[in-house]
């Protein structure tokens, strides 16, 4: 018996690629994937024994059916356009083979790199925006009170960071960090009368970008402003560059160095029109150092302090010293408690020269 309509036939699904092939110099071999090639060494994942890392000078051989782009030991990866292709290594030589291209031999222990087509040309040949990559938190806070007292506090604050490129196992090329925070608040007593208000206003912004020399020194150019009620200071503005070394780079902790030279100016204000105050136009430098470490149960610990003495005005210093724990509570929802210490050795006349702050909120990892 013969239905009316068309038949369809079951098409056959397109065959797996083989695996890669890793052969060891003992003759043994793993089958897998090839994930990259890195400072000499060659990462490779098998469902049975997962990802392993190996010294090249130990693979005997290596095939791959995938695209990569291989690049030598000798010269700044950014500054080696290369075509992706398809390459072996065989007896401590590899062959790289690109469509249309001759075929190229070069002993491994000149290579630095291995990558697959997608990383190399996302993280390496791609031009990447302003606005792509960054990382960071943004945070805030907030204290009612409704009384015989009336009182409204709030915190903010973002920090931002965008280091180029964006794959963690190349080297860095450069480094931009924005960070901002601001307090605001009034607090108006009416009992007993006549009401009086008192306010609170502290604000700092920044902006610093790094270039890397090596893995751990680099140069830097920064803008800084600090707007600080308490102390009687309208606005602080810092332009200025320098130098800054890593001596502790590792994935659970950091420590960065930084020295720089600069302009400084302050404007102040008084509440008391009789009284005058004094700007300062200074030249002087910022000695800084900024640490994070990661801790147990997924927390972070970040602390920085920054010592600004001035060379034509040596009363005008300042000084400033933060830290930061982020407790992670639901995905990328932290709770975070922050401390900061501002000291202006100068301030308006009648204002303290502390201004101390301890804030908690609530804050959110943009990755």
């Amino acid at each position: 018996m013969h239905f009316g309509g068309p038949v369809c036939l079951a098409q056959d699904k397109a065959p797996a690629p083989p695996p890669d092939v890793l052969i060891f110099t003992n003759g043994d071999q793993l089958t897998g994937k090839l994930v990259r090639g890195l400072g000499g060494n060659i990462t490779f994942h098998s469902d049975m024994a997962g990802d392993i890392t190996v010294s090249i000078d130990k693979v005997k051989g290596l095939r791959v059916g995938g695209n990569f782009a291989v690049l030598r030991k000798d010269a700044p990866v950014e500054k080696q356009p290369v075509v992706p292709g398809s390459f072996a290594i065989e007896d401590g030589n590899l062959t790289v083979a690109v469509k249309n291209e001759p075929v190229e031999t070069l002993p491994v222990k000149d290579v630095g790199y291995i990558l697959d087509e997608k990383t190399y040309r996302e993280e390496i040949a791609a031009k990447q925006t302003f606005f792509q990559g960054w990382n960071g938190s943004i945070a805030g806070g907030a204290t009612v009170v409704r009384s015989s007292s009336n009182g409204s506090t709030f915190n903010i604050s973002a920090a931002l960071i965008r280091i180029a490129p964006l794959a963690d196992f190349l080297p860095k090329r450069n480094r931009t960090t924005v960070d901002f925070t601001e307090t605001y608040g009034k607090l108006t007593q009416e009992v007993p009368p006549p009401a009086t208000t008192v306010k609170t206003s502290i604000m700092h912004a920044d902006a610093e970008r790094d270039e890397y020399i090596s893995p751990r020194f680099y140069y830097l150019g920064e803008v800084a402003f600090d707007h600080n009620f308490s102390q009687g200071l309208d606005l602080q503005q810092v332009y200025g560059g320098g130098v800054g070394w890593t001596p502790i780079q590792k994935p659970t902790q950091q420590l960065d160095l930084k020295v720089d030279i600069h302009y400084e100016k302050q404007q102040f204000f008084s509440q008391d029109p009789t009284v005058v105050v004094t700007n300062q136009n200074l030249i002087g430098s910022t000695f800084s150092e900024a640490y994070r470490r990661n801790l147990p149960r997924k927390m972070v610990f970040t602390q920085t302090a920054n010592i600004l003495p001035a060379f034509n005005n040596s009363n005008a210093y300042s000084a400033n010293i933060a830290a930061i724990v982020a407790l992670p509570v639901f995905k990328r929802l932290n709770v975070t408690v922050t401390t900061t210490d501002n000291f202006l050795n100068n301030p308006a006349p009648g204002y303290q020269k502390n201004s101390y702050q301890f804030v908690t909120g609530v804050s959110y990892t943009l990755r």
